[in-house]
């Protein structure tokens, strides 16, 4: 595909965003979900032709995409074999390289939070 992003992917039968999101996070990149994870207030619609298909069905053409913000204590990353690099940036520059205008959002309302001490105003999970 050839686009940069933040860690994505789709839920799996039965499992919250929440649960999906620890899940992905996992599986993509190694990061525990022992973790703090926080489910920002973004969230978009996107077209299923846009991610892998129909393999929800013909008549589900538009799903959900929830935005999550999760703390690291370490730089270490595992990539799995679907990634080719991954890069630590400022916000600036990641938002300089995202392609979906979801994905600047998302991005731009956990720097928000951050700079201003408002993520405690929205839920955490462990």
């Amino acid at each position: 595909m050839g686009v940069w992003q933040a860690i994505a992917g789709g839920g799996e039968e039965g499992e919250t965003p929440m649960e999906s999101a620890k899940r992905e996070t996992y599986e993509e990149a190694g990061i525990s979900v022992k973790n703090k994870f926080t489910q920002l207030t973004s969230i978009a619609s996107i077209p299923v032709e846009d991610i892998s298909g129909f393999i929800w069905g013909k008549d589900i053409v538009v799903i959900p995409e929830y935005s999550f913000g999760v703390g690291v204590a370490t730089k270490k990353i595992y990539l799995e074999r679907e990634h080719t690099k991954f890069e630590w940036l400022t916000y600036k520059k990641a938002l300089e390289k995202l392609e979906w205008d979801s994905n600047k959002t998302a991005l731009w309302e956990l720097n928000y939070r951050l700079e201003n001490n408002r993520l405690r105003n929205i839920k955490h999970l462990i």
